[in-house]
C-alpha cells in the first residue's frame, strides 16, 4: 500500500525524508554498532544527538541564550501541573484564557494548586473564537497568564498575543510550534508536545527564561517535576525519551534545510487559504471557527448531518486521505495540515470537497 495523506491531529504525519533517515539509521546508527533505540543516553553518540537537537532548535526558533531548552516526558498535559508548581506558590493567583479543551484542562490543574482565575472563555460559543484580552482583565498579582496558542480540537489560533504588561506569559504551542514564527522573548515559558509538528509522541519541549529556574519550590513538588533539576541535568535527570528526541532533531534539521520557520509559515498559510477558500465557496460544507481566528494548522468544518459526514469521510479514505474525522467532543471534520502535510494533500482534499458537493461518491 502506498503512503496516504494523514490528516491526524496527533500523532501526525512526519516528513518523508525524516522517516527515510530513521529507516537508514535504525539498525546501526552511523557506525555505532547499535540502534538509537538501544543506545545509552550517556554514550557519546547520544550526547551528540541531544546536543545537536537543541542547537538546531535554538537556531530555527532564534532562542536567546538566556532561555533554557528542556526535553521532557509526560506530554503537554503534564505541563498543566508543572507550570503552576514551578512558577507560582501554592495558593497564588494564576490567570488562564479558556479557548478550548486543553486550555480548560490546564486551568483545572491550576485550580488544584492555587487560585486559578478564568479571565475569559469562549465556551458558550463552542470555543469557535478567541476572546480578546485587555490588561485590565488580568489579576494584578497573577503569577502568569496561560494561553493556548493554537486550539487543535476547535481550529482556532491567536493571531495576536494578548497585552500582558509585566505579567509573565505562558503558552502551550503544541500544535503550531515550528509552523509559524514567534518571538520567543514574548513568552516567559513555552511548552509543546512533539507529536503534532516536531516528532513522535513521548517528547515535550519546554523553552523558558532561565531566570525562572529555581530550587525554591514547595516541598510537595516531586524532583521529576522541577524545571531546575531537569535543566541542571541537561534534560537527563533520568533517562530521557531518547528515540523521540533523535527523531525530533531530524525534524528540526528538515525545517532548517527547507527554509526555516518563516518558509514553513508561508507554505502553511498558502495551504490553509486553499482549504478555507474551498469551504467558504461551498453551500454544503461550513467552516466551524470564526474567520478572524482560524487556525492555519487545524481546519474544522461540518456537513449538514452525520450521514453526509460519514459518506464524505469514506470518500476521502477511498482516495488515500485518513484521520479527517473531527474530535469526538465536537464531531464534524478536521484537517490537520501541519508542516509535513504537502500541498498535494490539501489539493486532493479540496478536489474531494468539490466532487462530493457535486454528487460524486467515488
Amino acid at each position: 500500500m502506498e503512503r496516504v495523506f494523514n490528516f491526524s491531529a496527533g500523532p501526525s504525519m512526519l516528513p518523508l525524508p525524516v522517516l527515510e533517515q530513521v529507516q537508514a539509521d535504525l539498525v546501526n546508527y552511523k557506525g555505532a554498532g547499535c540502534s538509537v533505540l538501544e543506545m545509552s543516553h550517556r554514550s557519546r553518540p547520544y550526547e551528540e544527538i541531544i546536543e545537536n537537537a537543541e542547537a538546531t532548535l535554538r537556531r530555527i526558533m532564534n532562542i536567546p541564550d538566556d532561555y533554557a531548552v528542556l526535553f521532557l516526558q509526560g506530554g503537554a498535559s503534564l505541563q498543566f501541573s508543572m507550570v503552576p508548581m514551578n512558577l507560582a506558590r501554592r495558593g497564588a493567583t494564576m490567570d488562564y484564557a479558556l479557548t478550548g479543551q486543553f486550555a480548560t484542562k490546564a486551568w483545572q490543574e491550576g485550580k488544584r494548586w492555587g487560585n486559578a482565575v478564568a479571565v475569559c472563555s469562549s465556551k458558550e460559543d463552542k470555543y469557535a473564537y478567541i476572546p480578546k484580552i485587555t490588561k485590565e482583565m488580568l489579576s494584578p498579582d497573577a503569577a502568569y497568564l496561560h494561553i493556548t496558542g493554537n486550539n487543535t480540537i476547535f481550529g482556532t489560533m491567536y493571531n495576536e498575543l494578548p497585552p500582558v504588561g509585566d505579567t509573565p506569559l505562558v503558552c502551550d504551542l503544541s500544535s503550531i510550534i515550528l509552523g509559524r514564527e514567534f518571538d520567543v522573548r514574548d513568552f516567559a515559558l513555552i511548552y509543546a508536545g512533539a507529536q503534532k509538528n516536531m516528532g513522535p509522541a513521548g517528547l515535550t519541549v519546554v523553552i523558558m527564561k532561565k531566570s525562572l529556574l529555581t530550587d525554591d519550590l514547595d516541598e510537595v513538588v516531586p524532583s521529576m517535576l522541577s524545571y531546575k533539576k531537569m535543566a541542571d541535568a541537561g534534560s537527563m535527570y533520568n533517562t530521557p525519551p531518547c528515540f523521540a528526541i533523535y527523531v525530533a532533531g531530524l525534524v528540526f534539521q528538515w525545517v532548517e534545510q527547507t527554509g526555516g520557520v518563516a518558509a514553513m509559515e508561508k507554505r502553511n498559510r498558502e495551504k490553509a487559504a486553499l482549504l478555507y477558500d474551498a469551504l467558504d465557496a461551498s453551500d454544503l460544507f461550513k467552516g466551524a471557527a470564526a474567520k478572524e481566528d482560524r487556525s492555519i494548522m487545524n481546519a474544522t468544518f461540518t456537513l449538514p448531518d452525520d450521514e453526509q459526514t460519514k459518506a464524505f469521510l469514506a470518500l476521502c479514505e477511498s482516495r488515500g486521505m485518513i484521520n479527517l474525522k473531527g474530535h469526538r467532543s465536537v464531531g464534524g471534520c478536521r484537517a490537520s495540515i501541519y508542516n509535513a502535510m504537502p500541498r498535494e494533500g490539501v489539493e486532493r482534499l479540496v478536489e474531494t470537497i468539490r466532487d462530493f458537493e457535486q454528487g460524486k461518491r467515488v
